[in-house]
């Protein structure tokens, strides 16, 4: 297939390795820097402290030299707290924090050196950058000790470190203790309740913070809004919306994403679009967002045009629309925009793979399935649960049976989905021992059966008309496993009944439901008295699906060949006036094929 083998040329080590533009932002220019400590060697200044200053400051706070600050720093015999605060504030913004602690202690504490507020507000980023709550505690007390609990900046930093720690109740405390707050003093502990998911003290905290008076800027509006998100609270949302128009808070980049990302889970793409073209500064974080507010509501066509609109697309762009288009059950289109981001080497991700899998499932192409789990080996993709039950779904459908279980019994890890997936494939593709086995197989490993589980067992049993089995699983999964059975268990069973030829059980069995049957239950025993030419059932399943899906044309449709195949050729020609009289259309029908990598749709309108 031409499509298929398209993408497999697509699928090279460059679209595999190829790693993002590395942006290095220095603010300091380390050239000059180190002109000025050679300059202070050759003159011998070298172990000058004061002289030495900048140099060890420039070098503590470029990640990339930070050893030569401390080498320049080990020179030095008697350093000077500008020199320890440099080095502390550069080891606590290092991979190193831990390090920052131990200057402090080792070459501070114990020389009797007094650290002053910047020092402690170092530390207490250290402690955060590594979760350590009892060194946060002592260098707590030691600021207390040296009277810095009136230092604004002091506190502020105690509070962001006790909520980083999850330690709400000491931030808490430290945040009522203060004589004086700023915004920053709030938002310390409405991000502190944020991230601990406590999302109605955060919005309780904002109230507190509007009667005293203080206005709100982008960071606290982002947590007020995600909190907004997670407890389901749109009318407050709006009135947060609301606010940042009234009190003209300025939107950040982070603070426009959050809006566009809370108008989109609601539908309202107008207002997101609206914030999305005021935004002065956008990421790629922005353009997903928008897209992806587009997708929801099933508008592809402008979610396409600001997709090519944006200066980059990366990996989380294309899985958002050809996940559009999966939706959208425009499967061709989703596996041509696959194909589009490989010619663009950019390196799908597990959730680009599962998506598309799906589409080739809905397709049946299986050349273009092969070829994607082609490159998921030998490319080292990560193959987890969602890409795995994607593949047995895909292989399942293209009736490649083989291949499912292969990829069944290599995954590492399985979930429901992935037993149902195989045992339902297994039984729509006639396998029907092979998915008892799988199915006995997952009771084994002590995996309970769920609702889709038992969905799969049930097909297996209507495929081989196992009667007498798939009424007893039936029956187990309420009074063994605890499931109350679906309508889609039922219109099982009926089917099974009704496949076999007992139609009057099939019938009992529909008049027995503990809840009203829907249209698809009488449609099947309407399809099966069709087979089996049983007229008076068919009437009465008629007269039930005319009641509830009047329109549809089906059940006309089945009704009047029933009539034919008995030779009720009067009734089947007055079930027909009565779609003309009601105005009932039939759909055309249609036909996909797929030639030379791309797929033709054709339709035809037959009269019945």
């Amino acid at each position: 297939m031409k499509l298929a083998r398209t993408i497999s040329c697509l699928f090279t080590t460059s679209s595999a390795t190829r790693k993002p533009e590395r942006v290095i932002k220095n603010p300091f220019s380390i050239h000059s820097i180190k002109q000025l400590h050679a300059r202070l060697i050759r003159t011998q200044l070298h172990e000058d402290p004061c002289s030495m200053s900048d140099v060890i400051r420039s070098y503590a706070l470029c990640s990339s030299h930070l050893h030569k600050a401390l080498l320049v720093f080990s020179q030095i015999q008697q350093p000077t707290l500008l020199i320890f605060n440099n080095l502390i504030r550069g080891l606590s913004k290092s991979e190193r924090p831990n390090e920052a602690m131990d200057m402090y202690y080792n070459l501070m504490y114990h020389r009797g050196i007094v650290g002053d507020d910047l020092t402690f507000i170092f530390l207490f980023k250290a402690c955060s950058r590594i979760n350590d709550v009892l060194n946060g505690q002592i260098f707590h007390v030691h600021a207390l000790k040296l009277g810095f609990e009136s230092y604004l900046f002091i506190s502020n930093a105690m509070i962001r470190m006790y909520g980083s720690f999850g330690e709400l109740e000491w931030a808490q405390k430290v945040f009522d203790q203060m004589r004086n707050r700023d915004l920053v003093s709030w938002n310390s502990l409405i991000c502190g309740y944020s991230q601990c998911n406590r999302f109605n003290e955060v919005l309780s905290l904002f109230n507190s913070m509007q009667e005293a008076n203080v206005k709100a800027d982008a960071v606290t509006m982002v947590k007020v809004i995600l909190a907004c998100i997670y407890l389901g609270h749109d009318d407050i949302a709006d009135s947060m919306a609301k606010y940042i128009e009234d009190k003209h808070v300025d939107i950040d980049v982070y603070l426009g994403n959050t809006l566009i990302d809370i108008y989109g889970r609601r539908g309202l793409v107008n207002l997101a679009r609206g914030v999305f073209n005021g935004m002065q500064e956008r990421n790629a974080v922005s353009w997903n967002a928008m897209i992806t507010g587009y997708v929801k509501v099933g508008n592809l066509l402008d979610a396409r045009k600001l997709f090519y609109e944006m200066p980059v697309r990366n990996v989380i762009s294309w899985t958002c629309i050809i996940t559009g288009y999966v939706q959208a059950n425009q499967s061709s289109d989703a596996v041509k925009l696959f194909q589009d981001m490989m010619e663009a080497n950019v390196k799908p991700d597990e959730m680009t793979i599962s998506t598309v899998l799906s589409a080739c499932a809905h397709l049946g192409s299986l050349d273009v399935g092969l070829a994607i789990h082609e490159y998921i080996c030998r490319y080292d993709i990560r193959a987890d649960v969602y890409v795995g039950n994607a593949l047995i779904d895909m292989y399942c459908k293209c009736g490649v049976v083989e291949k499912a279980l292969e990829v069944f019994h290599q995954m590492k890890k399985r979930d429901s989905v992935s037993w149902t997936s195989v045992i339902s494939g297994l039984a729509v593709n006639g396998f029907v021992n092979r998915a008892f086995e799988i199915f006995s197989l997952m009771l084994r490993d002590g995996v309970q059966p769920t609702h889709g589980s038992f969905m799969g067992i049930l097909l297996a049993c209507t495929h081989a008309g196992l009667i007498d089995e798939g009424l007893e699983y039936f029956e187990s999964m309420e009074k063994v496993y605890g499931l109350t059975p679906e309508m889609k268990h039922y219109g099982c069973i009926v089917d099974l009944l009704s496949r076999s030829g007992y139609l009057d059980r099939a019938y009992e069995f529909i008049k027995a439901m503990p809840v009203v049957p829907d249209v698809v239950v009488w449609r099947i025993l309407l399809s099966a008295c069709k087979l089996h030419g049983n007229v008076v059932l068919a009437e009465i399943a008629t007269n039930k699906l005319l009641e509830l899906d009047p329109s549809n044309s089906v059940n006309y449709v089945l009704l009047s060949n029933t009539y034919a195949g008995s030779d009720r050729w009067d009734d089947a020609s007055k079930v027909r006036e009565l779609m003309v009289e009601g105005d009932v259309q039939k759909p055309s029908g249609w036909s996909s094929v797929e030639l030379n990598g791309a797929t033709t749709n054709n339709s035809q309108d037959h009269s019945i």
